[in-house]
């Protein structure tokens, strides 16, 4: 497992209650996906260490955490001693997104290239700031474009080139 790329999913804060139940902070989007009964996780220590493969045999949203009962573990002394460990998936477990929405991993260190196939740089940040996401190039000079993700800008991305095709809008350079 250590050649292949995780993702982490959440982070384990504190026991709930006494019969051995986890609350956890989810850091993933689909935490209705990744908390389902039946579904296999990582436990990973905050230090270095072996992981540890558990099974979800319950779980509920509780405000802004997940409550999660593991297989085997039926006593708050068992998962105590988890505080603080990291949920992982496998990146071969991605929940597929819908077609024109991309992984913020996919998008970093695409190269961006113009419609005349000129290269303008690479993406090295993205920004949420309101309405649409704003991916920041680094240009060949040190400087940096920010460029809004709408379909006027945006003509292609193939993320297994590693390459972003774009529109540049009057005013955008």
């Amino acid at each position: 497992m250590s050649d292949e790329r995780l993702l982490n999913i959440g982070k384990i804060v504190n026991t709930h209650g006494i019969k051995g139940e986890l609350k956890i902070y989810p850091q993933t989007d689909f935490p209705e996906v990744r908390f389902k009964v039946g579904n296999k996780l990582m436990m990973f220590p905050p230090e270095s260490g072996a992981p540890i493969e558990i099974e979800i045999v319950a779980a509920r949203e509780q405000k802004t955490m997940y409550i999660v009962k593991i297989k085997g573990y039926d006593n708050i002394n068992q998962v105590e001693k988890y505080k603080g460990w990291e949920l992982k998936v496998n990146e071969n477990d991605r929940v597929p997104l819908p077609e024109g929405e991309y992984y913020f991993r996919d998008i970093l260190g695409c190269e961006v290239i113009t419609e005349e196939d000129e290269l303008l740089g690479t993406v090295t940040d993205i920004l949420s700031p309101g309405a649409n996401d704003v991916w920041v190039v680094k240009l060949a000079k040190g400087k940096e474009l920010l460029l809004p993700v709408i379909d006027d800008v945006v003509l292609d991305v193939d993320v297994a080139a590693r390459k972003i095709k774009v529109h540049l809008m009057e005013g955008l350079l």
